[in-house]
């Protein structure tokens, strides 16, 4: 594995590029997996079967997100969630004590 290819990424950290077409082939299948119309050519779970008809789009839709989280797409900030600071002063809160 001496020999493999990678790309840096902006975060600096190296991805393979076997990886990335792994990768990017799951989110494809899973992408036109959730946009498969129900009833259609494939399914894995019927719909119809109660509480865990649709665990197999809510699985498809988890690798989707999964894989574009991977290339640098992260939907997080669509539900409320922050970044993270990076600087020392983040992680200490700054009290004062009034004793009287």
């Amino acid at each position: 594995m001496e020999n493999e290819k990678t790309v840096e990424v902006d975060s600096g950290a190296k991805k393979s590029i076997g990886n990335s077409i792994v990768v990017g082939a799951i989110g494809i299948v899973s992408l036109i997996y959730l946009f498969n119309p129900t009833g259609g050519f494939i399914e894995l779970i019927p719909d119809n079967i109660p509480v865990i008809g649709n665990l197999d789009e809510a699985a498809a839709a988890g690798l989707l997100i999964s894989c574009l989280a991977y290339f640098g797409i992260d939907f997080g900030g669509l539900f409320g969630r922050k970044e993270k600071k990076k600087d020392e002063e983040a992680d200490f809160i700054d009290i004062e004590v009034d004793e009287k």
